[in-house]
């Protein structure tokens, strides 16, 4: 952990490979059990290794936070009880949760509450009436502006905890409905399909197609606060939290690096627009649907948007090579499989499965005891690796 003064960077991770890619920059990771969560689709860590994943959390010396901040219906609160049960016994350092419901069963397991920015808190009485419920910290709305923040911050005692990176949804609070109404998803579940990126054609009332910028019309661009570090210290913000729960693991490394990075020198004097500019490159060459400052600096227009691409915008897209088929640890190789390409000596590749996060050059390859400058598609191959990897791991060109 990072034990200088000052605020805690936070990355949301879904697997140990994610946590493998950014432990040494953060200071702690958020994640989800396979249940009461808003993102669904994570369901590595369930119930049963929770605790076994909390550990290996600790044992790289971070703070484990853990959401449980889907929509808690009727029928579910036995569900939270079983949640909430298994979270007192992990020792996770704190639970996120906006349902009262929740927010009461935690307390009364003697577990630490952040409220989940689905609470939309957005001035200093909410966030005292949550301190007096018993949480010690607010992750406060995405829509305030850095002024407002500042209110908030100066006018309450409770710890406040903002969001500096990530995806940005078109909803308040990201309270939207439109996965649920366009194909009985509900995003307030966890099972949001993400309409909002898709192509729209914008109609007029009679019925001609209107002409716009681009078919995205919906899609937000994430939020990069990197350049604007300073003003987020003078504030006092006592958490910067980094989303993106569902992105690869090469994402969180570069994220986490620029943003420690950035962290640091503003500490040491050393912050300067060159270096913003550098982290931006970075940034840039992972995933992201363009950048833009969010609420911080007033209400976004139409720059808050992207409605030229739904997706990924960044132009250095890595590539599926082939795959694990057996590793020797005696001889720190493995056997892989090029499926989808070749490899040649001097590739920089990632390997990546639920608990392996490898990123390295190919300095080796080998085929029936001959050494290869280049391996290609469909061959099998022996490939020297820096550190253990395991069967069915992903190989992609980078």
């Amino acid at each position: 952990m990072h034990n200088s003064p000052g605020p805690e960077l936070i990355m949301g991770i879904r697997n140990l490979a994610g946590l493998e890619a950014c432990y040494k920059y953060a200071d702690a990771v958020y994640f989800s059990t396979d249940r009461l969560s808003l993102r669904a689709k994570a369901k590595t860590v369930t119930l049963e290794n929770l605790e076994e994943f909390v550990s290996e959390i600790k044992a790289r010396r971070l703070k484990a936070y853990l959401a449980v901040n889907s929509t808690v219906n009727e029928d579910r609160l036995e569900e939270a009880d079983n949640v909430i049960k298994a979270a007192a016994k992990s020792g996770v350092d704190a639970v996120i949760a906006w349902d009262p419901a929740v927010i009461l069963k935690a307390r009364k397991a003697g577990l630490k509450i952040h409220i989940s920015t689905q609470a939309n808190v957005t001035n200093h009485e909410a966030a005292e009436f949550y301190r007096a419920l018993g949480a010690e910290r607010i992750v406060l709305s995405r829509e305030l502006s850095l002024d407002e923040i500042r209110e908030i911050k100066n006018q309450s005692e409770i710890e406040v905890e903002t969001f500096v990176h990530g995806a940005m949804c078109m909803a308040v609070s990201g309270r939207c409905h439109l996965s649920a109404y366009v194909l009985g998803k509900p995003g307030n579940c966890g099972e949001c399909t993400q309409p909002c990126r898709w192509e729209w054609e914008l109609h007029g009332e009679d019925g001609l197609v209107v002409e716009s910028r681009g078919k995205y019309l919906l899609s937000s661009k994430d939020l990069c606060m990197i350049g604007y570090i300073p003003e987020l210290l003078k504030v006092g913000i006592d958490s910067f939290k980094v989303e993106g729960r569902l992105r690869d693991p090469l994402y969180l490394e570069v994220v986490s690096r620029c943003y420690r990075e950035a962290i640091d020198a503003c500490k040491e004097g050393t912050y300067t627009r060159e270096k913003v500019e550098a982290w931006k490159s970075e940034l840039a060459s992972v995933y992201n649907r363009g950048f833009s400052t969010g609420f911080y600096f007033g209400v976004p227009g139409l720059e808050g948007f992207s409605p030229e691409k739904g997706m990924n915008a960044s132009e250095k897209k890595r590539r599926a090579a082939g795959i694990v088929e057996n590793y020797y640890p005696k001889k720190q190789a493995a056997a892989i499989k090029l499926l989808e390409e070749g490899l040649s000596i001097g590739d920089e590749v990632l390997i990546e499965g639920n608990t392996t996060y490898l990123k390295q050059q190919v300095r080796s390859l080998i085929k029936k005891g001959v050494n290869l400058q280049r391996a290609e598609k469909g061959d099998e191959v022996g490939l020297a690796v820096d550190n253990i990897v395991r069967k069915n791991d992903r190989i992609f060109i980078i």
